[in-house]
């Protein structure tokens, strides 16, 4: 039920059992997810899960985040569902750059290539899955789907070892997980979550993204030793059960009965229907849509320009292969550092108070004026300066608000178009920008190149300004 001020709370303990997983789907509707569900039952639910109407914070502490007490639960578990996705991934991913190794390092343009052929491939396989699976059904069988892969992966690696082959599907199979399940996680919190609750609380979600991102990396570093790649495959794949079990949750206890009062969202045992190029075919049709799609294909290029001119300032800078990982590894930590502090201090206060428009545009308008320095100045902590915004934009302040701007789309459109922008759109703008800046390397001098992505982030902004004045009249439509 909503509250007064329009907010998603839970059902009283009254009218919503707790989670018992022999009465959420009956079996012989559903024997896969009902044998899921039983799993997760018995991993002994957490009491925080149980019952929202207990509060689980202090008043200081709920004051401190923005959160109200009601929101614990659902905020809960989407941190979580993050944190867990992003441990499964950042685990795999170190097995993934040693694939590309095994795979040769001469081929990775053809890897790269392969990685958006098997992305438009799935896309209307992810389509039709949205359409005719149940509502609640969707994360259930992509995830479980995916954790299927990831043990095959495991086994086929014990057997046989990293041959050349195995190599190159794993390299390309995890760069599609890793979009789709991304936008998969945000697609559930789009789907729970209010457009006020967004703006408060996606940054505090997002941080579980950047502490999953930490900790992925440290889980490699302390066992891989030990248990292998394979093994380290097999403790990916119980963290993403973890994913599975919130997002589970959070359809299934804490969706909203309508959003913000004025369109009827679909009950979980409901189908959303529709075809499986239906997402796409909506991305070209719908004015916020195009938007957002057009705003992703600005930031994927200038995000292209500056990895290029990253590589080339610290190969003129550091010869040393050890030297290279020592800066990378220094300035990833302060990356990380810093999103965190912004996630869960500033960015939900700043959408709240200031509005999405803040977060949105802040990152490109100093992205313009980064590029315009580095075309004039080739100080090595210039650029850093210049990299660590943009990253630490990215995460903290430009990603929440993108998908707060799904809370104004139906209920289908953030599986099926968000998925096909996070995804096909994404990895196509990623794959021609970089033909583009390798062209312009070639026609221009690193200055003029560096103002060539002045152009391109100067036109991100007024992306982004498109995209919020559709996003307004999407939300007045349906008031």
């Amino acid at each position: 039920m909503t509250n007064a001020r329009g907010r998603v709370s839970r059902r009283s303990a009254s009218s919503s059992p707790a989670l018992d997983p022999t009465i959420l789907v009956p079996p012989e509707r559903d024997l896969c997810a009902s044998a899921f569900l039983q799993f997760c039952g018995a991993l002994s639910v957490p009491a925080v899960f149980q019952d929202s109407s207990t509060p689980m914070f202090p008043s200081t502490i709920t004051r401190l985040l923005n959160i109200e007490r009601s929101e614990a639960a659902p905020v809960i578990a989407g941190f979580l569902m993050q944190f867990s996705l992003f441990v499964c991934y950042f685990a795999m991913r170190p097995i993934r750059e040693t694939m590309g190794v095994v795979g040769g390092v001469n081929n990775l343009q053809w890897l790269f290539t392969a990685t958006f052929v098997a992305t438009l491939a799935v896309s209307p396989l992810f389509g039709w899955l949205v359409s005719r699976a149940k509502h609640r059904n969707i994360t259930r069988w992509a995830l479980g789907f995916f954790g299927l892969n990831i043990l095959g992966f495991a086994l086929a690696i014990h057997l046989h070892g990293e041959t050349v082959w195995l190599a190159r599907v794993f390299f390309v199979w995890l760069s599609v997980f890793n979009l789709m399940a991304i936008s998969l996680a945000w697609s559930v919190l789009v789907d729970v979550f209010d457009s006020g609750q967004a703006r408060r609380l996606f940054a505090m979600m997002a941080a579980g993204a950047s502490l999953g991102g930490l900790v992925g990396p440290l889980i490699g570093v302390l066992f891989v030793t030990h248990i292998g790649n394979a093994g380290l495959l097999v403790v990916a794949a119980s963290m993403l059960v973890v994913t599975a079990f919130c997002a589970d949750h959070l359809l299934t206890h804490h969706v909203r009965p309508d959003r913000d009062n004025r369109i009827a969202a679909p009950a979980p045992e409901s189908r959303l229907g529709g075809n499986p190029f239906e997402g796409a075919v909506h991305v070209f049709t719908s004015p916020l849509l195009l938007g957002i799609a057009l705003f992703v294909v600005l930031l994927a290029s200038v995000s292209t320009f500056l990895y290029f001119e990253q590589a080339r300032f610290v190969a003129e800078r550091f010869t040393d292969r050890a030297e290279q990982t020592r800066f990378f590894s220094s300035v990833d930590a302060v990356v990380q550092f810093l999103t965190l502090l912004i996630q869960v201090f500033l960015t939900g206060r700043i959408a709240s108070t200031l509005g999405i428009r803040v977060l949105l545009l802040t990152v490109p308008i100093l992205m313009t004026a980064g590029f315009l320095m580095l075309s004039v100045s080739t100080m090595l902590g210039m650029y850093v300066v210049v990299m660590v915004i943009r990253r630490v934009g990215e995460y903290a302040l430009v990603r929440p608000g993108r998908e707060m701007l799904f809370t104004a789309v139906p209920t289908a459109d953030k599986y099926k178009a968000k998925s096909f922008i996070d995804t096909v759109v994404y990895r196509g703008a990623d794959a021609v920008s970089g033909w583009v800046k390798a062209a312009s390397d070639m026609l221009l001098t690193p200055q003029m190149g560096a103002v060539a992505g002045a152009i391109l982030a100067f036109a991100w902004m007024f992306s982004g300004v498109y995209t919020l004045r559709q996003h307004r009249r999407a939300e007045e439509r349906v008031v």
